[in-house]
């Protein structure tokens, strides 16, 4: 069953340890058997308050996977990296 990380990412704090981020962040999603379904563009709100400045989803083969990859050593130092470039918001949800 997919599973999606979605990130809300609210504020940018640090660009270029975003940039870093990006580029470094990719490859290991990979590795986990992610792979980015959604990256920033047009958001259109149809209902509620949610308002999301640069949306970012990946999509996991499983939500055991995705955790794999969340709490994995590897993805440690970027995730702080990641916390210090930007405020955002980060929610796992299991597909179909």
């Amino acid at each position: 069953m997919s599973a999606y990380c979605l990130f809300d990412n609210l504020e940018v704090i640090d660009v270029a340890k975003l940039e870093e981020y990006k580029q470094r962040a990719a490859p290991l999603v990979e590795q986990y058997g992610g792979r980015y379904v959604v990256l920033g563009g047009k958001v259109d709100l149809m209902e509620g308050n949610l308002r999301p400045t640069f949306p970012v989803m990946i999509e996991f083969p499983s939500l055991e996977r995705a955790h794999e990859w969340y709490s994995s050593a590897e993805y440690a130092p970027l995730k702080a990296l990641r916390l210090s470039a930007m405020r955002s918001n980060a929610v796992f949800l299991e597909g179909l």
